[in-house]
């Protein structure tokens, strides 16, 4: 069975994002509905998949990473930060397959892709 992992680094600071907050939504019709919620751990994963397994299924989720609060709080960054929370929309098409989504952030910008 399949499961579906994160992790945040801190491009700027050169170190994992320890503490972010993040949701995982998934998209059913037009509505987004929770299904997890996470917080990053000292190396920047999450403890636990976000979902693994029968929770799997295929369809379109959506990450939310609170990068404001960690920046903003955690990191020294700028305040207000420039960036609040960072959207990942992505699709799930084969639960049997591991799906790792990594977020790369800095106080201005972000980038993310298809991890193993």
């Amino acid at each position: 069975m399949g499961r579906l992992t994160t992790h945040v680094l801190d491009l700027a600071g050169g170190m994992p994002a320890a503490g972010v907050e993040l949701d995982l939504h998934r998209l059913d019709g037009s509505t987004l509905s929770r299904v997890a919620r996470s917080r990053t751990n000292e190396d920047g994963r999450c403890d636990e998949p976000l979902l693994e397994g029968a929770d799997l299924a295929a369809g379109i989720y959506q990450l939310e990473f609170h990068v404001g609060d960690y920046f903003g709080r955690e990191a020294g960054g700028p305040s207000p930060a420039f960036l609040d929370i960072v959207p990942v929309r992505f699709r799930i098409s084969d639960p049997a397959q591991n799906y790792h989504v990594p977020l790369l952030i800095s106080p201005y910008g972000y980038s993310t892709y298809r991890g193993s």
